[in-house]
């Protein structure tokens, strides 16, 4: 791709147009918590979602013809939709909290991108509708800005498929990935529903239950209450936690499976087994190491290597952890959970490949020559191509951390505590140590915000609109410099 033409911008429009409208339909629904607690902010919380389905209905009607998607313009439409939903979630709390557009832009990309992370030192002296729309925003984004809408407000077909692909999606349920989008939403409906009732059944409010089911499942761990799930002071309410976290770190074919092979398919699948490998290594290597309550242990391996950033201690608690434990933390949350799931970060089976293909180029080495070996990952044989792509990604990974980790250090931040911050941006978790975010400066909320965007959408789609974006710019200057030369 040299540059982006005019085409990509008029069909990137059309599209943008019709999420544009969704997430302004969607967005309503806080006006409804507002109208049951008698909240006098209707309006303000209605104005920002129209703004949203105006100008996405202009875009979707002026472009109608332009509907003909390939996956580079797919992915331009993925990157910018993420952005324009933190906008307009950034717009509703300017008017309705009177904050900064930083604060509030910070704000709800975490919220959207499932990180968890916050910028308010009391979250419960916030209005319930506004508390709402955070959780909402988790649940929405924990299967996708642009996947939600794709089944909704898009027919079937080419443009449905390569939309799917620009959120890094490839699992399908069914054979059409509108039907794989209604059976996904389907269950993450009756896992919601589940988990909100035995919410309630451990006495957890029920305004509560919806909220902390509306995080957990999404594995975005954004809690209404400042101490987070520790608040409660209660086992119960802990395991129902732990259940729910590692529900959502299951990838969806696989619960769909489950359905018909008995359970059978999830204990089956190689991610779920290294998931549980891992939590339950770690968990006594804690134990082993920091004597601590076995029930906060696993609760916070769990959170960790799903990606939720749930906790029961303070973060200032955890900032005093053993540097061990710390450290154990951070590795999972750079594992991450289940592809296919809610999980962000690296996701377990690009590791498990990653490990098979640094294992492959070993055996090779010290096999004879014209042996031929393959690399297995659960009865299936995976290629060089899966294993480059895996390796691919997590360098870029890595870089975009390392890059972000010298810049905080450079901003005099511990060592540990700035790795420790930036794995949760980028994995989506939303763990923080050390400073609390509302009192870093504005430039890294941005650089935070960046992290957050590039690692809920897998890099790659968001290195093709700063691509695109870059060789626009490169092009229109050559242009400028051509018209200059033959004025002269």
């Amino acid at each position: 791709m040299k540059y982006i033409n005019k085409t990509d911008i008029l069909i990137s429009a059309h599209y943008l147009g019709i999420i544009m409208q969704g997430l302004g339909l969607v967005l309503l629904a806080p006006v409804i918590i507002a109208l049951i607690y008698h909240e006098n902010i209707y309006i303000n919380l209605i104005i920002p979602p129209l703004i949203s389905i105006l100008i996405g209905s202009i875009l979707h009607r002026k472009f109608t013809c332009y509907d003909k998607i390939r996956l580079r313009q797919g992915m331009i439409i993925s990157s910018l939709a993420w952005i324009w939903a933190g906008i307009i979630g950034a717009l509703i709390m300017m008017m309705c909290l009177d904050i900064s557009f930083t604060n509030a832009f910070f704000e709800n990309m975490s919220a959207w991108t499932g990180s968890g992370l916050t910028i308010f030192p009391d979250v419960e002296i916030l209005p319930k509708s506004i508390l709402f729309l955070r959780s909402y925003e988790q649940w929405l984004g924990g299967l996708g800005v642009v996947i939600i809408f794709i089944g909704i407000l898009i027919r079937n077909g080419t443009a449905a498929s390569r939309l799917y692909e620009s959120e890094a999606r490839d699992d399908r349920i069914k054979p059409s990935v509108v039907n794989t989008l209604y059976k996904t939403l389907e269950m993450y409906s009756i896992y919601t529903i589940a988990g909100i009732i035995m919410y309630v059944l451990v006495g957890m409010p029920l305004f509560d239950s919806i909220n902390a089911t509306f995080t957990t499942i999404s594995t975005g761990g954004m809690s209404i209450k400042n101490a987070n799930i520790g608040a409660y002071n209660s086992n119960a309410i802990y395991l129902v936690t732990i259940i729910i976290m590692i529900i959502g770190s299951i990838n969806f074919s696989v619960h769909y499976k489950a359905i018909k092979s008995k359970g059978k398919s999830i204990i089956q699948d190689v991610q779920f087994q290294a998931i549980m490998v891992l939590i339950i290594i770690f968990s006594i290597g804690i134990y082993l190491t920091s004597h601590m309550d076995p029930m906060i242990i696993v609760f916070q391996v769990v959170s960790a290597i799903s990606t939720t950033g749930a906790n029961v201690p303070s973060s200032s608690v955890m900032t005093l952890w053993p540097g061990f434990t710390l450290l154990v933390i951070i590795i999972l949350m750079l594992v991450g959970g289940s592809s296919g799931s809610t999980v962000g970060s690296i996701k377990v089976i690009r590791v498990i490949t990653f490990l098979k293909g640094i294992n492959l180029t070993t055996l090779n080495l010290l096999s004879p020559k014209g042996r031929v070996i393959n690399a297995k990952i659960g009865g299936k044989t995976i290629g060089d191509k899966e294993i480059k792509e895996s390796s691919s990604y997590i360098t870029l990974f890595m870089l975009f951390v390392a890059i972000s980790w010298l810049i905080l250090l450079a901003y005099g931040y511990p060592p540990l505590q700035s790795l420790f911050n930036v794995v949760s941006a980028q994995g989506n978790n939303g763990v923080w140590l050390g400073s609390p975010c509302y009192l870093i400066p504005s430039e890294l909320k941005y650089l935070l915000v960046g992290n957050m965007w590039i690692g809920r959408l897998e890099i790659i789609p968001v290195l093709v609109l700063l691509k695109a974006i870059y060789e626009s710019f490169k092009r229109a200057n050559k242009q400028i410099h051509k018209g200059l030369k033959q004025k002269i």
